[in-house]
């Protein structure tokens, strides 16, 4: 049933939009806000389910949910709220963008987007980016980074990828071949082929080849990436390793960055609860305890307070300890 992963969010079962609308109104009608019904409603239902919701709250009330939330909300818990509110296609572009804005670029957000959807996602997201930013994402991206990894982006922007599943050993073994000889095996590297072959390739088609690359050389092609390049080029390329080896596992390390160390950062944890508590949420918090001793739950519990706690537990299928 669940093809690519197993999810923490289910749509609701009797689903009942206009009550939904009804209830939120209330939670948020006169002196002060209800926010366990604001985590009730909102972080248990799908984006679809809220999507209609909107639209029910806006035909009876004749006001923007969204635009009541942010005045009776505030931080990292509106934040939430409000992502969760925007239609998904539209969040995603709003990540990429905010990336982009300002002084300097967040490349790691476009890495974890750009190096993780299927051609249809790309596509479906360049359309509305241009209809939401009057702005071409693949121009943006382009005035906004440089060199090797200006061109990985520019790849994956294409939406190019194979995505038939079919596989071909001995493409398979030329492809390991010719990354040993554009990396490894040569003085200084030969990134286009790097490029060529990680953008185009289809999913189990780059498991086959980086199988025979370890078996050509001894270690994973991760381990080869990492000698060879450097900076923002680099973590893309792992990023796409990452993402056809166990993609639970990369997004289990976004988790995992975003809150290690000291201070937490809450605009990366929360997209990614967001993004993948309706695909694979479930894997990836089988994932996270796995790789770091301890539950998903219990970093989240150290790291985050009151309602935003509470909210991002609803999303990840956990249930509220006092």
């Amino acid at each position: 049933m669940y093809p690519f992963g197993t999810p923490t969010l289910f749509p609701a079962q009797g689903f009942d939009p206009v009550k939904d609308a009804h209830d939120l109104r209330k939670a948020m009608k006169g002196f002060g806000t209800d926010e366990n019904a604001l985590i009730n409603i909102i972080c248990r239902r799908t984006n679809e389910q809220r999507q209609e919701i909107q639209r029910q709250y806006k035909t009876h009330f004749g006001k923007d949910l969204i635009e009541d939330i942010k005045s009776e909300t505030s931080g990292n818990f509106e934040k939430l709220l409000v992502g969760l509110l925007q239609p998904i296609v539209d969040y995603y572009c709003a990540e990429l963008n905010d990336a982009m804005a300002g002084i300097g670029t967040d490349e790691e957000v476009l890495i974890e987007i750009l190096c993780t959807l299927s051609n249809m996602e790309i596509y479906t997201i360049k359309n509305q980016y241009l209809r939401l930013y009057g702005a071409h994402l693949e121009s943006e991206l382009k005035s906004e980074t440089s060199g090797n990894f200006k061109r990985l982006l520019t790849s994956l922007c294409t939406a190019a990828r194979d995505e038939s599943g079919r596989i071909d050993p001995d493409q398979a073994k030329d492809d390991a071949r010719e990354l040993l000889k554009a990396g490894e095996l040569r003085v200084g590297t030969d990134e286009s082929m790097f490029n060529m072959i990680l953008c185009q390739r289809n999913y189990a088609q780059l498991k086959m080849i980086f199988q025979e690359y370890e078996g050509m050389t001894g270690h994973s092609l991760e381990k080869a990436i990492k000698k060879e390049f450097s900076g923002d080029i680099m973590e893309g390329l792992i990023a796409i390793f990452r993402c056809v080896t166990n993609k639970a596992d990369y997004f289990a390390s976004r988790l995992h960055k975003a809150m290690a160390g000291i201070g937490t950062n809450d605009t990366q944890l929360i997209r990614v609860i967001i993004t993948r508590c309706e695909i694979d949420m479930s894997d990836i918090k089988v994932a996270f305890e796995r790789l770091y001793g301890k539950s998903l739950k219990s970093w989240i519990k150290g790291d985050t307070s009151g309602h935003y706690k509470h909210a991002l537990y609803a999303l990840v299928g956990e249930q509220r300890s006092s």
